[in-house]
């Protein structure tokens, strides 16, 4: 991949890892706060649960993002971006650029898919 790409790839994940990092999502403290007034009910200290852990779901998918974001810049300091980590080809640009943190061009993401979802299957889990 050519320094232009590489560049442009760059400052699309620096800007990716500053939305993350400054946003809304990282900063909530208050969805982890149950306020005193709902402890006493059940119904409403059940309910405050449920949104602690939608937020703290939310918040890990985030963190794994920014994992993956770092993980992109370093590959394209180590001179390693844009290539599959299974098979060592080209990622697609149109991919990296839906996905520009990927390690798998889209053949291999979609065979993992379909391990992933062979393995919920088999299991009776969901990956969801």
């Amino acid at each position: 991949m050519d320094q232009a790409k590489l560049n442009k790839f760059k400052q699309q994940l620096l800007q990716l890892k500053a939305q993350i990092m400054n946003g809304p999502i990282l900063n909530a403290r208050q969805d982890l706060l149950v306020p005193q007034e709902e402890m006493a009910d059940e119904t409403d200290m059940a309910s405050s649960i449920i949104h602690q852990n939608v937020s703290v779901n939310i918040q890990q998918r985030e963190f794994q993002k920014l994992r993956q974001i770092e993980d992109a810049l370093a590959r394209i300091e180590n001179g390693t971006y844009g290539l599959c980590e299974e098979c060592d080809e080209e990622i697609s640009e149109k991919r990296l650029e839906t996905f520009p943190w990927t390690t798998l061009c889209i053949a291999h993401a979609e065979e993992k898919e379909r391990e992933g979802a062979h393995y919920s299957a088999a299991t009776g889990t969901n990956n969801s």
